[in-house]
Parts: C-alpha cells; structure tokens; sequence
C-alpha cells in the first residue's frame, strides 16, 4: 500500500488537475466563475474551490456543468474515470449522486447530526475530531463537499425528506457553544422547510426499533428504493428488496418511537430559549 503522503499528494495533485480543466472550459466559454455558478445553481464559491483543486468535482456537478459547457460529457468522463484513490470512496459517490435526485429520503442518526442538516461550523468540528488528523485542506474539502449536498434540501420542487435524531445528539456540544447554538437555530429553520419532517427520539424511551445503529432510505426518481448504512471502516449502498423492506419497516416504528414535529420543534424552541 503506498505511504498515506503519497496517497494525499496524488489526491491533491489530480483534483488540482480536474480543477485547471473545468478552468479553462468555463474561460473558453467567455464566462466568469460567478456567472458559471448562477447557471449551474451552485455557489460561485463551489466554481472557485474546484479550479482551485480545493474540492472534488462530483459526478452529478460535473454532469451539470457538461451541460451548461457544451462540453459534451467531458468533465463527467474526467471524474469518472479517476483513480479510485482521488475520488470519494465509490459508494460515497454513488449514494450522493442518488440522494441528489431522490424523491424521498430518510434518515436516522444517534451519533453526529445528518450531513444534510449541519452547519459549516458543526461540519467542520466534526471533521477536526477526525482521528488520525485530517489536513486543513482535507477538512476544507469535506466541509465543502457538505455542504453542496445541502442543495438537495432546497430545491424548486421540495423533496419528501424525514430525519429522526436522537436527543442523546442534542446533549452533545460539538465545536463549542456558539457552535452548538448556531446549529440548533439552523436545525429549528429546516424543521419549518417545504417537505422535511424533523423528529426528536427522546432519551428513556423503553422501546427502540435501531439499536442496531444509523441508517438511510433514499426513493430514486424511477421508483426504485434504496438503504444506506455504515460503520466506521465500511459502508453499505443496499438495494436488496427484503433487506430494504426490513429497513423501510424499522424507519416507520422509529417514528412511532420518536416525538412528532410539533413536538420536535418545541423540544429545539426550549434549548434555544425562545420559549
């Protein structure tokens, strides 16, 4: 197995070479990373960190950038065809590319909040507690990359999203106070979204349908319904349909388990204080 630095300078070394190619398409195609963005429906940070080979282009984002370039398929051939060490593992690209598109998506978490509702500074004190130690711009990428996915929650036609965390999440002070303030007041803000359910598993319940840990469900747009899992040196994309089922089963009695929304956001309203 090559040395760890190796692994990071190549890593480095080949996004810093996606980004110089999306570079210079976008200026062979007269545009500014600002007017790229707005096309896209990216942030014109997200252009900027790209070029700069500070964040991996995603095949979804590459796709999309293809089409508003007239490129023909070229910067999704490029990310594709990578090596297996510069991308993100291969299920963590398969699953974000399908949560992008889902229809529906639902999550359970009892150890860090879901990725899709943190904020930079929650994100950033989770990849900082990375052990072994994530570089700077390791953490700067992952943060990155984050919060890209957050688009997801946010488009024209609202996606059906449901998370269930457990409350054991909310004792936790990850980054500090005013980390864990900031992400509370988000977490209340998207509890209000179109199409997302927040629901708060309270602490002492006697009955739990996941002891057996976190877990995702995604409906892809052709119907088709998936299960998501990990650990902490693998990860699992499922589409067996008896193990999905089982999963889907799980998800439903979880939130027979869990307090409402209702609830949930009077729950988040008491530790902010606002009530």
């Amino acid at each position: 197995m090559a040395p760890r630095s190796s692994q990071r300078k190549k890593h480095t070394t080949t996004m810093k070479t996606v980004g110089a190619v999306l570079s210079r398409l976008r200026t062979h195609a007269g545009l500014s990373q600002s007017a790229l963005a707005e096309l896209a429906c990216v942030a014109q940070e997200t252009i900027a960190s790209i070029e700069q080979g500070r964040r991996p282009l995603l095949p979804h984002l590459a796709e999309r950038l293809d089409d508003v370039l007239e490129t023909k398929g070229v910067l999704w051939v490029m990310v594709d065809n990578l090596p297996e060490e510069a991308k993100f593992p291969i299920w963590a690209v398969e699953y974000v590319t399908k949560e992008q598109e889902a229809l529906a998506l639902s999550s359970y978490q009892n150890q860090v909040l879901p990725g899709l509702l943190q904020t930079e500074g929650y994100a950033r004190a989770v990849f900082r507690n990375h052990v072994p130690a994530l570089t700077e711009e390791e953490i700067e990428q992952r943060v990155g990359a984050r919060l890209e996915r957050q688009g997801v929650l946010h488009r024209k036609r609202p996606i059906s999203a449901s998370f269930i965390v457990s409350e054991a999440v909310l004792c936790d002070r990850i980054g500090g106070a005013e980390v864990y303030r900031v992400q509370v007041r988000h977490l209340r803000a998207c509890a209000d979204l179109p199409g997302v359910s927040l629901q708060i598993m309270p602490l002492g319940r006697k009955a739990h349908a996941a002891l057996n840990g976190p877990f995702s469900l995604l409906e892809t747009p052709d119907h088709q319904h998936l299960a998501y899992s990990e650990n902490q040196y693998s990860s699992h994309l499922i589409d067996h349909p008896d193990e999905v089922s089982n999963m889907s089963q799980r998800y439903a009695m979880l939130r027979t388990h869990a307090l409402n929304p209702e609830e949930s956001k009077s729950l988040l309203d008491r530790l902010l204080g606002d009530s």
